[in-house]
């Protein structure tokens, strides 16, 4: 497989295929990191938490190299990219390796694997069923030329960002929510009291808004 990773196999009674719900953690975590959620989670989703690619010097993984400055971030585009196509090749290979629905994909991302997740539904938006970016940011230039945005229509997107976040501070969200306005996707966006994490009620919420959009899905149990 493309990237290494965790699951938890579906507990949906039907005989129909299993949606699969991919977790792409933050900078110097690992799959086991988001993989603490799964209790949380609606349990018809077969949950996939991966690795990103890159070893870190001090420990950890991470997508990318990422620059943090005063005023905005910056980051290693070559690895940028390269995270980005491994992540649509690995979930082929994952719903093929686990004979997955491949019509219900959802990605659930936190901070770098958020900014990853909305990366990846940008280039190939008819992969995927909803997509989940805490504390991330969305930035233009993650957005591919010469694309038709009709292909964004209505997709649903839930972006959840800290107030008091020290890492990427509540701008990134603002400006996420922003860009992503001017596209004709079906957005919520929420901000929380709470820094560079996901607190109780944002996992409340992010499960809640994933069990529905399942539902919406037509075929969940």
């Amino acid at each position: 497989m493309t990237l290494e990773y965790r699951y938890k196999l579906s507990n949906s009674k039907n005989d129909e295929k299993s949606p699969l719900l991919l977790l792409l953690h933050g900078l110097g975590a690992d799959e086991n990191d988001l993989f603490g959620l799964v209790p949380y989670l609606d349990d018809r989703f077969f949950i996939a938490s991966a690795r990103a690619p890159y070893n870190l010097p001090y420990g950890g993984f991470g997508w990318f190299e990422l620059i943090i400055g005063p005023d905005d971030i910056g980051v290693n585009i070559k690895q940028f990219e390269q995270s980005r196509l491994k992540i649509l090749q690995f979930i082929d290979e994952i719903v093929e390796e686990h004979d997955l629905d491949k019509n219900r994909v959802f990605l659930c991302g936190f901070s770098q694997g958020a900014m990853m997740s909305m990366s990846a539904l940008f280039s190939e938006p008819q992969k995927f069923a909803g997509v989940v970016a805490m504390s991330g940011r969305a930035m233009p230039e993650m957005l591919p030329e010469n694309k038709d945005p009709d292909a964004l229509k209505d997709f649903p997107i839930f972006v959840t960002h800290g107030i008091n976040d020290p890492l990427l501070p509540i701008e990134n969200g603002r400006a996420t929510k922003e860009l992503l306005e001017n596209l004709p996707v079906d957005l919520k966006y929420r901000e929380y009291p709470m820094a560079h994490e996901i607190s109780p009620e944002s996992l409340s919420d992010v499960r809640e808004w994933l069990t529905q959009k399942l539902t919406e899905s037509g075929k969940g149990s």
